[in-house]
């Protein structure tokens, strides 16, 4: 198993160091010939609108865009934009999972927080609840067509949504202990 991190800018840096930690091989994307031989791909938290603006100078758009196609793509805060149909702007984006999705929704970075989300997917074999770590980030507003909500906070808002072998996350399971959520990332990525 090869999961490739988008390296353009970002916490890339966490989830590979919580990849190895699982035992999977990992490498880190820059240019389109990095995709080849991946099982998935990891977009991390960072800027969206950097991410989207570098993979557009590296010509990287179109090949996450057929990568996600028929590979695993998991998108974390900012990645999860990025990933979206409709972020509510004009921004590059990969239009690959049908969400939207509304930026900073909780707040600026003085208003981030933790919560401990009850998610079935993964509670299956540790009913412990997933305790999620939240900055400056987004909120999933829709899941439409073919997607569905993963996660919600207890007032219902959305922040993990799945369509196939696309995940976004608000969250960012990179910076916690907790690795189930990159354990569930390589199933759906085999």
């Amino acid at each position: 198993m090869k999961i490739g991190v988008l390296a353009l800018q970002g916490d890339f840096a966490e989830h590979i160091a919580m990849l190895r930690r699982i035992g999977a091989e990992t490498a880190e994307v820059r240019l389109p010939q990095h995709l080849e031989g991946l099982n998935g791909l990891i977009i991390p938290g960072g800027e969206s609108t950097t991410i989207g603006k570098m993979a557009v100078a590296y010509g990287l758009i179109d090949a996450l865009r057929q990568f996600g196609q028929t590979q695993a793509i998991w998108g974390t805060c900012a990645g999860a934009i990025f990933l979206s149909k409709d972020a509510q702007r004009q921004q590059p984006l990969l239009g690959l999972m049908d969400i939207t999705v509304e930026r900073n929704a909780f707040g600026r970075q003085v208003d981030s927080f933790e919560a401990d989300l009850h998610i079935p997917a993964l509670q299956q074999a540790d009913p412990t609840p997933y305790h999620a770590i939240f900055i400056r980030a987004p909120l999933i507003e829709s899941v439409n067509g073919s997607a569905q909500i993963l996660a919600q906070l207890t007032d219902g808002r959305i922040v993990a949504a799945l369509q196939g072998k696309l995940l976004a996350t608000s969250f960012h399971p990179e910076l916690t202990a907790d690795d189930r959520f990159h354990r569930y990332f390589l199933r759906l990525a085999q």
